[in-house]
């Protein structure tokens, strides 16, 4: 009986001490200083934009439409419209047209005739008449559209009517601008008009490069008669 006792309580005292032991090697392993990766997210890129420059203003278009060619032996004509510019003096200046009568009329300066007349040769007369009331006058004149110049083709083309002569034009170039002949003209016959002078024109030998000399180049007021 003393012999079984004692065991028991061997065993007894024995059983604390191994589940001791079995708790401590279920532990987890001890940490071995590795950095954790960090869950911090970088900044988001800044999404304020630059500075827009100030765009450049654009260019105000020009209201005011390009000069004409003036052609050499350019004289003011009715309808024509002239720019008159005096220097530092802007009451004075702008577009005038010139009247039926020949006339422009002009602040302070009144009525002037132009018609018939150079630019240079109104200029001199403009800057003559207004040196009476302007201690330096300096004018310029300036041709804004040319109206006087003018030729008519009329009869069988396909569009009757005047054409302006701002340069040198032929017969030919004439009857082109208004459409060529129609089907039922007589190009054989066709007249030109200047003042009591008229002139024959064979279409057809000009385009056949035959009598060239045909092929005149018109003056302001010719008519083109295409029968």
């Amino acid at each position: 009986m003393t012999f079984r006792y004692v065991t028991l309580v061997t065993v007894i005292t024995l059983a604390p001490h191994v589940a001791w032991a079995q708790a401590t090697t279920r532990q987890p392993a001890p940490s071995t200083g590795a950095a954790t990766p960090s869950t911090t997210k970088p900044p988001a890129p800044s999404t304020t934009k630059p500075p827009t420059p100030p765009a450049t203003p654009a260019t105000a278009p020009s209201t005011q439409p390009p000069a004409p060619a003036t052609p050499t032996d350019y004289r003011i004509g009715t309808e024509d419209v002239l720019g008159i510019l005096f220097w530092r003096e802007m009451e004075m200046s702008g577009d005038v047209t010139v009247r039926p009568d020949g006339m422009i009329t002009l602040p302070l300066l009144g009525d002037v005739r132009a018609v018939g007349l150079s630019t240079d040769q109104l200029r001199d007369i403009l800057q003559k008449n207004a040196s009476k009331i302007l201690t330096d006058a300096n004018v310029t004149v300036v041709v804004r559209q040319i109206n006087s110049r003018k030729v008519y083709v009329t009869g069988q083309v396909g569009m009757s009517g005047a054409y302006p002569l701002i340069g040198p034009r032929t017969v030919l170039q004439a009857i082109a601008m208004a459409g060529g002949l129609s089907e039922y003209a007589k190009g054989e016959e066709i007249l030109i008009v200047r003042g009591s002078m008229t002139f024959k024109f064979n279409y057809k030998e000009v385009l056949r490069g035959r009598r060239l000399e045909q092929n005149i180049q018109l003056q302001p007021g010719d008519q083109v008669l295409v029968p």
